[in-house]
């Protein structure tokens, strides 16, 4: 058995236009072809060939955090990311440094998701 790499991510969402909206303008990802599932959703390009996939359905709360599951996003400048999302008024919390030297903050999607932008070496 050999794992290849990561293929998709799938977040079960609430409503999923309202991700939509999120993902596409706030995050700045691609929405590419979905198969025609019986259930609403959506896909983005997350390149190399990942995605992520929305799944409309939710009513619980997600648990999530920082520390518990999340999502992390490479930029190559962290401090222009914080800046881009304060201008798109998406409160972020303050940047901080791993002990791995690796600078990060956190947000949240309508859904309350927890995702990482963290500045990493090899983006």
């Amino acid at each position: 058995m050999e794992i290849k790499g990561l293929d998709h991510i799938s977040l079960h969402v609430a409503d999923v236009r309202q991700s939509v909206a999120f993902y596409e303008e706030v995050m700045g990802l691609m929405q590419v072809k979905r198969p025609d599932f019986d259930f609403q959703g959506a896909w983005f390009s997350l390149g190399n060939g990942q995605t992520l996939h929305l799944i409309e359905g939710r009513t619980m709360p997600p648990h999530w955090g920082s520390r518990a599951t999340h999502i992390a996003f490479a930029v190559p400048d962290i401090a222009l990311a914080a800046k881009y999302f304060a201008g798109k008024g998406v409160f972020h919390t303050p940047i901080k440094e791993r002990p791995d030297k690796v600078k990060q903050f956190f947000i949240t999607d309508p859904d309350g998701y927890c995702l990482e932008i963290c500045e990493a070496a090899y983006v």
